[in-house]
């Protein structure tokens, strides 16, 4: 991806970049840029004219939420609001887009989307090398299309989050051209400074310190999106009330980036530092004094312990997903470690099988080959378990990466709505990017079409989740794995649940046991096709078919 950069006054040359190749939260990054210390000593002149930004104090205003109780267990959908649909021609998905698909998301049964970064930003694409943390980004429009979005989502039941990249702002953002001016402008301990670069560190592959004729900066993804030093109070200060802006304009929660980055302590310790782990409870602190908001953290290296109660309270459950995945595939260890999972992690934690990031995976239609079986495995899979489930736009139809890309923008492409080779349905223009390499098959119109579609199938699982307390809310008992078989038991109140999924290519006998007496158990998924009973002892027998799923009750 090529960038080009607006340096806001001269001393910003100092920190001129190399183009961003991925996105931040444990994406990886370009190579680092190396500047060189001058040799003869210099004195520094502070620059004139140097930029001011908003940094005004926000005091709580909750404005309330008309969002049900329950709306915060999801599913969510992962929106890239560049790649989701276009309203006004240009080539660029943007805010009035997402408003016009907001009944779609409504028919899917989607209860809340995470916009990924809309503010002002340098790269002018994933969003995350922030330069303005109270505005929108202007290609996706204005603060008046956002409250726009959020009211016509709350009044379909769908909350929205937006990502928030605290660790970093893009080297453009005035606090940093500040800091960068001189030793002592008053913006110099916003951001992480030492008079040269240490040695000895390693994150991601590079050096994370960047020399300058000022002294050496940190940015642990690349040298363009340097970390705020968030041992700084008031540095800290700044971000809490940059979230209540937002929250007191209606939003319903944040993504935050790259919570595992935070804070380090040195070389050889700075992911999920206690340090960055204990900061996140603050934050969560600010938020939750608003009615019914959430809150979802991106920490790779560490999740359970952002997903503590203490900390973010919710995280994505990195790892699990690389191994529902495999568990689709027929392996064996995987489809273990699925049934596991839960036993020790919070059942609220936050379930997926893509995202955004390569790092994450490819798109899952690219990881299965195309193998619409093993599929819909793993969606039954993170959908019918606990967690709260994020789905990534266009897993619901089976998109493809773009043939033609690579890195993360190949998993970044324009939403597939429509056959249509040229522009998918997407926009009427060009589209900013490739489109998704198997547009005319998987697409939102053809799919809508076919009842047992795979967007059809996303559909019923969904509406099943959401109608069965025991799937949105329950325990996770009884999980056992018998061949390839998994099966486990999720219970709310009186509602009980039995699921069942073969992951591999032979029919499997199955004990269910523990349960009452000559009980009779049916199925709700697929609906009504199973009668079963048990027998004096409290065991049924059930031959499970290859390649199945089943949910059965005996309510």
């Amino acid at each position: 991806m090529n960038k080009t950069h607006s340096l806001l006054n001269p001393s910003a040359l100092l920190f001129s970049l190399c183009s961003l190749l991925s996105a931040c939260g444990g994406g990886g990054s370009s190579a680092p840029v190396s500047f060189s210390t001058p040799t003869t000593p210099t004195i520094e002149t502070p620059s004139t004219n140097l930029p001011t930004f908003e940094n005004s104090s926000i005091t709580k205003n909750d404005p309330g939420s008309s969002l049900g109780d329950n709306w915060r267990q999801g599913p969510f959908m992962e929106i890239y609001v560049r790649g989701y649909q276009d309203s006004n021609g240009d080539g660029t998905g943007d805010l009035r887009g997402v408003i016009q698909r907001l009944d779609y998301l409504q028919e899917l049964g989607v209860q809340g989307i995470w916009l990924m970064p809309i503010s002002q930003s340098e790269d002018k694409d994933h969003g995350y090398a922030v330069k303005d943390y109270r505005s929108i980004e202007t290609q996706y429009g204005n603060l008046a299309d956002f409250d726009e979005l959020l009211k016509q989502a709350h009044a379909r039941g769908i909350g929205v989050i937006i990502d928030y990249v605290m660790n970093h702002s893009a080297n453009t953002h005035p606090a940093f051209i500040n800091s960068g001016d001189t030793s002592t402008n008053s913006y110099r301990n916003w951001y992480v400074w030492k008079d040269s670069a240490p040695t000895g560190w390693n994150i991601f592959g590079n050096n994370p310190w960047y020399n300058t004729k000022n002294g050496a900066y940190f940015a642990a993804f690349y040298s363009g999106m340097p970390d705020f030093n968030l041992r700084n109070p008031a540095v800290v200060e700044f971000h809490q009330n940059n979230l209540r802006f937002w929250l007191n304009r209606g939003v319903d929660g944040f993504r935050f980036d790259a919570v595992g980055n935070l804070i380090e302590n040195d070389a050889g310790n700075w992911e999920s530092q206690p340090e960055s782990i204990a900061l996140m409870g603050k934050v969560q602190e600010n938020i939750t004094q608003y009615s019914k908001r959430f809150i979802v953290c991106e920490a790779p290296g560490n999740p359970l312990a952002f997903a503590a109660s203490n900390s973010c309270g919710n995280a994505f459950a990195f790892k699990h997903n690389y191994d529902i995945v495999n568990a689709a595939k027929g392996q064996s260890s995987a489809i273990q470690a699925v049934a596991d999972y839960f036993n020790t992690a919070p059942l609220t934690i936050a379930t997926m099988i893509s995202n955004h990031d390569e790092f994450a995976g490819a798109r899952l239609w690219d990881q299965l080959g195309g193998n619409l079986t093993q599929y819909q495995l793993a969606t039954a899979t993170y959908l019918l378990q606990p967690g709260t489930p994020f789905i990534y736009y266009g897993e619901e139809i089976g998109m493809a990466g773009a043939g033609s890309l690579s890195g993360d923008a190949k998993l970044r492409t324009p939403m597939s709505w429509s056959s249509n080779s040229v522009n998918a349905g997407f926009t009427s223009a060009t589209p900013f990017r490739a489109l998704s390499a198997n547009v005319s098959t998987q697409n939102v119109t053809t799919q809508g079409q076919d009842s047992h579609s795979l967007l059809q199938f996303y559909k019923s699982l969904i509406q099943l989740r959401k109608q069965r307390l025991s799937l949105n809310q329950g325990n996770y008992t009884n999980a056992t794995v018998t061949a390839k078989v998994l099966s486990f038991q999720r219970q709310a109140g009186n509602e009980i649940s039995w699921v069942i999924i073969n992951y591999g290519s032979e029919n499997t006998a199955l004990s269910l046991k523990n349960l009452a007496a000559n009980a009779k158990l049916a199925s709700v998924y697929p609906n009504n096709q199973l009668q079963l009973s048990a027998d004096s002892g409290g065991i049924a027998i059930l031959n499970v078919p290859a390649f199945s799923i089943w949910v059965l009750t005996n309510n």
